[in-house]
């Protein structure tokens, strides 16, 4: 009996580096389907948050990690949906303190645990395109394809100002760039799972390129890689 072949690429890169716009925008075009990872620490972030419980507070969340029921849809748009407990939390979770909380609850192994099984399955039966902070090196280390998307700083927090502003929210340049500042510091030196560069991963850094020339050089990656 043939089984079917099945994709998986890895996009790894610091916040605000675009990975799940460019990701969307790529699973759209390939016809796989797109997990966003960092919205399911988002979830499990703001599902603590509600109960009260430190993203610090390891026995905490351990005690609580029971009660969190994750299901992931996507709409016909291929929108990826996050559902805590049979309610849908997708813009509930899209703020700059669950971005916080969600790198800090990240760093506890009771939670990778518990969430690293649930990504795997989803590459095991569709071909996906994931994108994290440890994608290519913990969750998917055999993926046929991994990508390190980066950009500086600067350029990182343009970006998400403008997305936050779009949004109606009232932000300053100075306080976003600080925080991305301090996520890229948390995520790369926590203990577990750091943020950081898979060594069969390629660079793809997008501080001179728009849009659409980041997602053609990101096709252009995979096709060279994978034949579909």
């Amino acid at each position: 009996m043939n089984v079917k072949r099945v994709y998986s690429i890895a996009i790894d890169g610091p916040a605000g580096a675009g990975k799940s716009t460019m990701a969307k925008l790529l699973a759209k075009k390939l016809g796989f389907v797109y997990v966003d990872t960092g919205a399911i620490y988002r979830t499990v972030g703001y599902h603590m948050d509600l109960m009260g419980i430190g993203p610090k507070d390891a026995d905490g969340v351990l005690r609580l990690l029971d009660d969190v029921n994750l299901e992931i849809t996507y709409d016909e748009g291929g929108v990826q949906h996050m559902i805590l407990n049979g309610r849908d939390v997708s813009g509930e979770i899209r703020t700059p303190e669950m971005s916080k909380i969600a790198s800090q609850i990240s760093a506890l192994s009771c939670v990778r645990t518990f969430l690293l099984d649930m990504q795997r399955d989803v590459a095991k039966t569709h071909n996906v395109i994931m994108d994290g902070r440890d994608i290519g090196t913990v969750v998917l280390p055999k993926a046929d394809v991994k990508i390190y998307l980066t950009a500086s700083a600067e350029v990182r927090a343009e970006r998400r100002l403008k997305e936050l502003q779009e949004k109606g929210m009232d932000v300053k340049y100075e306080t976003v760039l600080k925080e991305i500042k301090e996520r890229d510091h948390q995520d790369m030196t926590r203990t577990i799972a750091p943020l950081k560069q898979a060594k069969d991963a390629l660079l793809l850094d997008t501080s001179e390129l728009n849009l659409e020339q980041s997602v053609a050089a990101m096709e252009s990656i995979i096709r060279e890689r994978i034949v579909l």
